[in-house]
């Protein structure tokens, strides 16, 4: 009997021993998680900071010839752009900036701008005609020049983003280009699969 209540009180030490332990690791594992909430939220206020410090666009911006290179080549640190050249009555022109005001609602921080292509290059031959530059910190990247280079009149958005987001000027999430893909008609008469 005097053995079986030591084996009692022992037993009982070691179950209030053992939910001692796991009321601690309960603790410990709440501090852990309370930690990784704290320095998520860190580095989320951090961010968002970041973010409210970079300027923001939202909207294509018409500039003249003599506001060219203040508002290109002068756009400061970290900030790319995304200049139309283009002329009223052309309708690969009038397509291209319809899809420059659904980017630019779409990706603020980034630059759009679109100009009268005879006002910033005197005499810039029609037939390249529309013509996009982009400049990343007042640097040249990238131009497509002609209806060819930028798809005609079959160009969608989701081009225009891919094909901008290629280049970094937006950070866009297609990865692929969205063109679909024509065969050869010959290849598709033929029955011929080997594209």
């Amino acid at each position: 009997m005097i053995e079986e209540t030591i084996q009692n009180k022992q037993a009982e030490k070691e179950k209030q021993l053992s939910e001692l332990v796991l009321d601690g690791l309960d603790e410990l594992e709440d501090e852990e998680d309370e930690a990784v909430l704290q320095e998520y939220r860190r580095r989320r206020i951090a961010e968002i900071k970041r973010l409210a410090e970079k300027p923001r666009f939202g909207e294509v911006k018409e500039v003249s010839g003599q506001e060219y290179v203040q508002e290109v080549n002068k756009a400061g640190e970290g900030i790319w752009v995304v200049i139309h050249l283009y002329k009223q009555g052309i309708q690969e022109c009038a397509l291209l900036n319809q899809r420059m005001r659904q980017l630019a609602a779409k990706f603020p921080y980034t630059k759009f701008l679109k100009a009268v292509a005879q006002t910033c290059i005197p005499n810039y031959p029609e037939r390249n005609l529309p013509s996009v530059f982009v400049y990343y910190e007042g640097e040249m990247k990238k131009q497509f020049v002609g209806p060819l280079e930028l798809r005609g009149t079959a160009l969608t958005c989701d081009e225009l983003e891919y094909i901008l987001g290629q280049v970094g000027a937006v950070d866009t999430k297609i990865k692929v280009d969205p063109k679909p893909k024509n065969k050869d008609k010959l290849l598709m008469d033929l029955g011929c699969n080997d594209w």
